[in-house]
């Protein structure tokens, strides 16, 4: 496989596609090159890399340091469920403002991202600690194996798009700590502990026979259009049918365009509502799995809303660091 995966609209993947531009591709012994949610080396070797910085990711007034420690491998372990793999562990490479080094505040956060890694069933595999000059910040390298790497190419016409659990609860507790507002226990959970759907998304390949997939990191309208990229296709996104968080302060736009969700969107053959594969998921795992639209011919996302018979097309896709 030569090349990098098509990336879907954005600053921040205009940055990215520079920086790929005029590289060589997948070399030797790479299944998988740039552009997907990780690597993937021969023969089943799966790696990603994520990193968040006090200040963009997470905030210390909102949660405390072993949250933010935990939240971090949460998201970085994402990438993982993504491909439809399973943990091996992780390395973590964090920087500490000098005055945490020994402190209290940066052994919780070391003991966060220790304790996280061993509750999802993997190792603290090492990393690199130094110190920053303000600011907190970790980069986690995920590692993981899967015989049958789920991609975000592979969707083609017809195929409907589902999507794990609900939606927009984390974006929703930013925008309540962001107006200085008190947040409800369930959406603050929401964000500070990112669930990966690493074996919902092991299932979803094996037993719905997933054609293609991500996890939901930037919003469902971003990370559906990198989908629609990858796959050469357009999706239609069904308003009516977006499994909100049950909670009466989220909202559609943060559904669609909020991020911080890690839910996993995949791309099934039609019918699974009807052949019950959509009701074994919610056996297996008591979590919701939901048709939020189809694919079809053409490019980008639009989306039907209650009451219109075309779909509109979705200019803006989600969460992006260069907006």
């Amino acid at each position: 496989m030569k090349g990098s995966t098509p990336l879907g609209p954005g600053r921040e993947f205009d940055r990215i596609r520079g920086v790929l531009r005029g590289a060589s591709g997948a070399g030797e012994g790479v299944q998988v090159p740039p552009g997907d949610d990780a690597t993937v080396l021969d023969p089943d070797l799966v790696i990603s890399t994520d990193l968040a910085v006090e200040g963009i990711h997470f905030r210390l007034d909102w949660l405390d340091p072993h949250e933010a420690g935990a939240r971090a491998v949460g998201a970085a372990v994402s990438d993982l469920a993504a491909m439809g793999a399973r943990l091996v562990g992780v390395l973590a490479s964090v920087a500490l403002p000098e005055g945490d080094l020994w402190a209290p505040r940066g052994a919780a956060f070391m003991a966060g991202i220790r304790d996280r890694v061993e509750a999802l069933g993997g190792q603290l595999l090492g990393g690199d600690l130094t110190r920053s000059p303000s600011h907190l910040l970790v980069d986690v390298v995920a590692v993981g194996r899967t015989g049958r790497p789920l991609l975000r190419s592979g969707a083609r016409p017809g195929d409907e798009l589902w999507v794990t659990g609900h939606l927009g609860g984390a974006a929703t507790a930013v925008r309540l700590w962001g107006a200085g507002r008190s947040v409800p226990a369930s959406l603050r959970l929401r964000y500070i502990r990112p669930e990966p759907r690493l074996a919902e998304a092991i299932w979803l390949v094996e037993e719905a026979g997933a054609r293609a997939g991500l996890d939901l990191s930037d919003g469902l309208a971003g990370d559906a259009s990198h989908l629609a990229a990858a796959s050469g296709v357009g999706v239609v996104l069904e308003a009516s049918t977006l499994p909100l968080e049950p909670h009466p302060e989220v909202t559609l736009e943060e559904a669609l365009h909020g991020g911080d969700d890690f839910e996993i969107l995949v791309a099934l053959p039609p019918g699974a509502a009807v052949d019950g594969r959509a009701e074994a998921f919610h056996r297996r795992f008591e979590l919701p799995l939901t048709r939020v639209g189809v694919v079809r011919k053409g490019s980008g996302v639009s989306l039907l809303e209650p009451g219109h018979h075309s779909p509109v097309p979705l200019t803006r896709g989600g969460w992006d660091h260069f907006r």
